[in-house]
């Protein structure tokens, strides 16, 4: 069974040691996009460590699925594996590993319908507050982000993703906010909805919520909420500039008083802020590569790990 201790060993080191080396780098904040992709090929690698696992163990302890698996295999390659002798251990695995697949499927299910549920929630208090939208989600299909103006004083903006996806603003920020500071605001929230944010954010969530002892689940939930927003800040800093784009945060921040003494949780965006007003400059194309490849290798070193035996029997 080395194909399964080694899979089960790779997934415990990505899901402890990788999420404590994210948190150091010094990178992150300066490639968030990057950083995104480096989360999720984490997070792949380990649920890639436990799907294989999870198929080794059951066909190491049901006989019929060993022989399925290894239909049309050449000779010596389920040997080499070593299956036949770990039947009471492979059950024991494939027990605990089902469980968590099944766990990790409710709690996806249940996110989806939940943001579901709160996605057309909001729609229909939109359509109250603003009786001009179409009804048609066919019509509004037509339109990318259609732009809805709210009678508010506060000094607000945001979007509704989905088939129908939204951008709104308040006519406090429309009074507050000067025309490039506005379009900074609107570029920021069309970033988060052409970036399908709020998929990956529902992904996050849905691992965080299904296996609260798990660190690397709940690391990548939060690091996700944070860099989304760096991301999007980017994209709005590269069209309209960046002094424009803190201005237009600082503007729909000043009347919370997340500039002073704050809570965490309302922390985040005078750090925004002084990212973009320091400017820092991007990674040189040749490190962007560099973490780009040993991102791709983690999930790649699972899909190996788990073919090694087969593929040396081969040789």
């Amino acid at each position: 069974m080395p194909a399964l201790i080694g899979l089960l060993l790779l997934g415990l080191l990505l899901s402890t040691l990788a999420p404590r080396l994210l948190a150091r780098a010094c990178w992150v904040e300066r490639e968030p996009v990057l950083a995104l992709l480096v989360w999720q090929c984490l997070v792949v690698a380990v649920l890639l460590c436990c799907a294989l696992g999870l198929v080794l163990a059951a066909s190491a302890a049901m006989p019929e699925l060993r022989a399925l698996v290894f239909a049309g295999a050449p000779h010596g390659v389920e040997a080499a594996y070593g299956l036949q002798e770990a039947e009471g251990w492979g059950r024991l695995c494939a027990a605990v590993l089902a469980a968590g697949g099944v766990q990790t499927v409710l709690a996806l299910t249940r996110e989806v319908r939940t943001a579901k549920a709160l996605r057309d929630r909001r729609h229909a208090q939109l359509a109250d507050r603003a009786p001009e939208l179409p009804e048609s989600i066919e019509a509004a299909r037509s339109r990318r982000e259609r732009l809805v103006v709210l009678e508010n004083v506060r000094p607000e903006a945001w979007s509704l993703p989905g088939p129908d996806s939204r951008l709104v603003v308040t006519t406090g920020a429309l009074q507050q906010l000067t025309d490039r500071e506005l379009a900074a605001v609107l570029s920021h929230e069309r970033g988060h909805v052409r970036a399908r944010h709020h998929w990956l954010q529902q992904f996050a969530q849905a691992l965080a919520s299904g296996f609260p002892g798990v660190g690397v689940f709940a690391a990548f939930r939060d690091q996700v909420a944070e860099l989304v927003e760096l991301a999007a800040d980017d994209r709005a800093a590269r069209r309209h500039g960046r002094h424009t784009t803190a201005l237009a945060l600082a503007e729909l921040n000043l009347d919370r008083g997340v500039f002073g003494s704050c809570p965490p949780g309302l922390a985040q965006s005078p750090k925004r802020v002084d990212r973009l007003l320091a400017g820092r400059p991007r990674l040189s194309v040749p490190h962007r590569l560099q973490l780009t490849v040993a991102a791709l290798a983690a999930p790649a070193a699972a899909v190996l790990l788990a073919f090694a035996p087969g593929l040396h029997s081969l040789l």
